[in-house]
């Protein structure tokens, strides 16, 4: 039972991640442009990643991105099982927040889709998302590392925001197979498949930056946790 209660609290995080942030950078910033669009789609990130962690964090770990689940899988932390039940849960709770705010924006929302923004060519789009999810992931396992450390959910939210604020204008930011294939998939079952053409890229980017950043913290920080 406890570890069904994991895979739903993975399922409803996701769920509530895509519907919010998505929602916020693909509805409420509307008329916004240049870095001010950037910060509002930061922030909107941010915030509801703080609220996943405060709610389900918990329950699951709140990791609502399969590039952290794999850190933990590789730093010890989760078994084989329980990650693949993780990311199968992350995975259906994109699809499903990102369908429910199609249902309630309607046909023409963009759900804030991932792609390489004009002029971003793909080597350069991969560059950028391994860099920025290492980054994201790795504070992720240093603020996790202890349990007595209650302010993981502020860090790891402003964190997010920090990459969102660079990437907006190279990728859209992913940082999150999941997050951007429920979105990518919803579109194409509406009859634009242009994000989900390039959805490798934000499989393939945030995976080896959640690996190069269990490396990383497996070579720098394990000796001084010891």
């Amino acid at each position: 039972m406890n570890t069904f209660k994991k895979f739903l609290a993975e399922f409803l995080g996701t769920l509530f991640l895509v519907f919010f942030a998505c929602g916020i950078a693909s509805v409420a910033c509307k008329g916004a442009e240049g870095a001010l669009l950037n910060f509002v789609i930061a922030v909107g990130f941010g915030l509801a990643l703080i609220a996943c962690i405060y709610t389900i964090g918990y329950r699951s770990g709140s990791h609502v991105n399969p590039a952290v689940s794999i850190a933990m899988l590789i730093d010890g932390r989760m078994g084989f099982g329980e990650f693949i039940g993780y990311v199968i849960s992350q995975f259906l709770g994109a699809i499903a927040g990102a369908a429910l705010l199609a249902l309630v924006a309607g046909k023409d929302c963009s759900l804030a889709t991932n792609a390489p923004a004009e002029g971003v060519s793909i080597g350069i789009a991969i560059l950028v998302e391994v860099i920025l999810t290492c980054m994201f992931v790795y504070t992720v396992m240093g603020t996790t590392a202890k349990k007595d450390f209650h302010g993981a959910g502020i860090v790891n939210g402003f964190a997010l925001a920090l990459v969102h604020i660079l990437g907006v204008s190279f990728t859209g930011t992913s940082v999150n197979p999941a997050r951007t294939f429920g979105p990518a998939l919803i579109k194409a079952l509406q009859g634009d498949s242009s994000a989900l053409s390039v959805y490798w890229i934000f499989l393939v980017a945030p995976l080896a930056g959640g690996i190069l950043a269990a490396i990383l913290y497996r070579i720098i920080n394990r000796e001084k946790e010891a």
